[in-house]
C-alpha cells in the first residue's frame, strides 16, 4: 500500500502539470487587438512628449 502512495506523488504532479499546459497553451484571440491599442496609445503619447517639449540646455 506505500508503494502505491509514493507512486501517486509523480502521476498527481503530471496531471496537475498537463492542466497547466493545457491552460497556458489555450487561445487567446483578444489579447492582439488590446496590445496593438495600448502601443499606439503608448506611440501617441511618446510624439506628444517630444513635440511639447524643448532640449535642455547644457549649462556649462
Amino acid at each position: 500500500m506505500g508503494a502505491l502512495l509514493w507512486l501517486l506523488i509523480p502521476v498527481g504532479a503530471g496531471l496537475i502539470a498537463a492542466v497547466w499546459s493545457s491552460w497556458t497553451m489555450r487561445n487567446r484571440k483578444t489579447g492582439d487587438v488590446a496590445e496593438l491599442a495600448g502601443y499606439a496609445r503608448f506611440r501617441d503619447a511618446m510624439e506628444k512628449e517630444h513635440s511639447v517639449s524643448e532640449p535642455a540646455s547644457d549649462p556649462v
